[in-house]
């Protein structure tokens, strides 16, 4: 039987203990309690992520809500509604649409409804005191009173024109014309012309006829008659059934004016839609850029915060690496704390974000709309943001020896 040699005694005593394991609860009690040794100065490099993450969260929200607004209002009015207006002739002067428009495009197959107005050269005054040149730039326009089934427009208050009252001296201002001319009821009388115009009623706005909202409308036969207007169309509206939209809008010029379709101008409503949508997108690229480096400014913030604290904790990092703390848990500790600081600034950020969406989508009366993805990739801007601006102060706070740690300088 041999007997196993006993290490000595001298080399148990030098045999130091394991680091002891921090738990992740551990981890965040440790990290916490670092934020809380300096309140103020956590609380503004929260707000400075805060800004950055609420900037960027509004831009998508308030766009989003946006175009939640526009697609419930084509819903409503539908998108077959095209537009017809006159071009230019092959001399670049404006060309006239044919009187006969209206006729001409009733005739094709899928046309459910098609509608026409006509700009009179006249303006309309609140009373014939106002000097001639205070138009508010305010149209007159000739109309026919299917306009509205056509549009799909609606009357605030009073009445639309019908077979009657489109004969006489009687008016429908648009939602903007009407504040203009400060015309609150029907019922007034407004200079127009040279003549008094008793107002019928005042209109919605209408999203696909902008050009209606700042319109005084009168019914044809009284603009022909008291206003000398001379027939030809300005725009003609047309309703088709919806598939076959496309297909009407490849014959629309031709059947207006057969002798010179190219003098013919055909648009669409999604197509301005379209173009604005491009242009809230490029806005919103812009302002997402400026959410950008808020971004930017919140982290150099958490990183000057870091640093400054493993500065002013050498001390601590000193005790607790006495006492037997790893490297790798002094770097996990300034990272956790980093860590938590991004995130109070990310939740805070979000919060603000959505108040800011909401109260503005119900100052325009939208749906609030803020997407899921625009909430989840703010919070995780924040983290790393956090991660980065918390990696480099971890790492020098990890090197710091016991020795080197104590020793105030």
């Amino acid at each position: 039987m041999t007997n196993t040699p006993r290490r000595p005694q001298w080399r148990q005593a030098l045999t130091l203990p394991s680091h002891a394991r921090l738990g992740p609860a551990d981890v965040a009690r440790v990290g916490a309690a670092g934020l809380r040794a300096r309140p103020l100065r956590v609380f503004l490099s929260a707000v400075g992520i805060a800004i950055g993450i609420a900037a960027m969260l509004a831009v998508v929200g308030i766009s989003a809500s946006s175009r939640a607004d526009l697609d419930r209002a084509l819903d409503r009015l539908g998108t077959n509604l095209l537009t017809v207006s006159p071009g230019n002739t092959m001399y670049g002067t404006d060309a006239q649409l044919p009187k006969t428009s209206v006729l001409m495009l009733d005739r094709i197959a899928p046309v459910r409804s098609v509608s026409e107005v006509g700009r009179i050269d006249a303006h309309a005054y609140r009373n014939d005191h106002v000097p001639s040149g205070q138009t508010g730039s305010i149209e007159v326009l000739a109309t026919r009173s299917d306009l509205l089934r056509t549009l799909g427009g609606k009357v605030t208050t009073g009445s639309w024109l019908n077979g009657a009252t489109a004969r006489y001296p009687a008016v429908v201002l648009g939602a903007k014309a009407a504040r203009r001319l400060d015309v609150r009821t029907p019922g007034v009388r407004i200079w127009l012309g040279d003549t008094w115009f008793g107002v019928a009623g005042i209109l919605d706005p209408v999203p696909l006829a902008k050009e209606l909202d700042t319109a005084a409308l009168v019914g044809w036969p009284a603009a022909q008659r008291y206003l000398g207007f001379d027939g030809h169309p300005t725009f003609v509206y047309v309703r088709s059934a919806e598939p076959d939209v496309e297909a009407v809008r490849s014959v629309l010029a031709a059947t207006t004016n057969p002798e010179a379709p190219n003098e013919v101008r055909v648009s669409r409503p999604s197509d301005a839609l379209a173009a604005q949508r491009a242009t809230d997108r490029t806005l919103g690229a812009l302002l997402l850029g400026l959410g950008a480096v808020a971004l930017l400014v919140g982290g150099i913030g958490v990183a000057n915060t870091m640093v400054i604290s493993v500065l002013e904790r050498r001390p601590e990092i000193g005790l607790r690496r006495s006492l037997g703390a790893s490297r790798g848990q002094i770097r996990l500790q300034f990272l956790t704390e980093s860590l938590l600081l991004s995130t109070l600034g990310g939740l805070g950020g979000l919060l603000l974000g959505i108040g800011v969406t909401a109260g503005y989508a119900a100052a325009q009366s939208w749906p609030t709309m803020v997407p899921a993805w625009a909430m989840a990739g703010g919070l995780g801007a924040t983290l790393l943001i956090g991660a980065v601006a918390g990696l480099y102060p971890a790492v020098q706070a990890s090197r710091l020896s016991p020795t080197e740690a104590l020793t105030v300088p």
